[in-house]
């Protein structure tokens, strides 16, 4: 991993409320090294899925320093892929045109985004489905399609929010081994949010841990898990071992505390 791919320094983010302003982000100090996998992981309503917005640039912040490669974040773009836990497909498009639609925004030709299209499709094991529309499709499958979407422009950057929380056990780990196939490949940064601590742990170069009210950085954890992953690691020591420390650093910071 070398050089600074995301920078966040100081950012504070507010909400407004009837019954005054509410901060959900407090003084976030974050930075994912080029190449890195980082997962962020935390009570439910400590901000996770809102930092990444702000990432992805769907959302605006109130102060502080966000950057991509050195240049500032001030809305969508092409350099971040984003995952979200809802397909978001087009139901009357088939899985390879869904990859299509996506790729007209960056100029190609119809040839250039039929082959690309092709390509991720074929990546992410769904040639024998390129012409099936989404209802022909498991959960699992969908969730194929999206992620080939967000790879199919190239993206420097993968931002995944909750990917793969609606899957069954066995599909979400089929999904987990496929991510990091795809991440030793083709050697992105990936800001992974989830629920699941075993999810974070089997993934992740690193694991940061949020607490809520308003949300902050608790603390950070580094993955040494050798790599190729498998899930046979799951039950070894030191993976049961890392899952503890962060599962109580995640009681740590779930208890709210008073204003400030």
């Amino acid at each position: 991993m070398t050089g600074s791919k995301l920078k966040i320094a100081g950012l504070n983010k507010w909400y407004g409320m009837r019954t005054g302003r509410m901060q959900a982000l407090s003084h976030i100090d974050l930075e994912l090294a080029d190449n890195e996998f980082v997962s962020l992981v935390g009570a439910s309503g400590c901000g996770k899925s809102t930092l990444l917005s702000i990432v992805a640039g769907l959302q605006s912040f109130d102060d502080g320093v966000l950057l991509t490669d050195g240049a500032p974040i001030i809305g969508p773009g092409l350099d971040r892929g984003v995952v979200f836990q809802s397909y978001t497909l087009l139901p009357w498009l088939t899985a390879q045109q869904n990859v299509e639609f996506a790729l007209q925004a960056a100029g190609l030709s119809a040839g250039e985004c039929r082959d690309i299209a092709r390509h991720h499709i074929e990546l992410v094991n769904l040639t024998k489905f390129a012409d099936a529309f989404p209802s022909q499709l498991s959960g699992g499958m969908k969730q194929r399609v999206a992620i080939a979407r967000a790879l199919s422009y190239r993206p420097k950057m993968l931002l995944m929010d909750e990917p793969f929380g609606a899957l069954d056990a066995l599909t979400r780990h089929q999904m987990q081994e496929l991510l990091t196939q795809i991440w030793e490949e083709h050697r992105l940064t990936v800001l992974f949010v989830t629920h699941d601590v075993e999810e974070a742990v089997y993934l992740s170069d690193r694991i940061v841990v949020m607490s809520i009210n308003p949300g902050r950085i608790n603390a950070t954890y580094h993955v040494g898990l050798a790599r190729p992953r498998s899930q046979s690691m799951i039950s070894t020591p030191e993976f049961i071992g890392l899952q503890k420390q962060v599962l109580a650093s995640i009681r740590d910071g779930s208890s709210i505390r008073p204003e400030e």
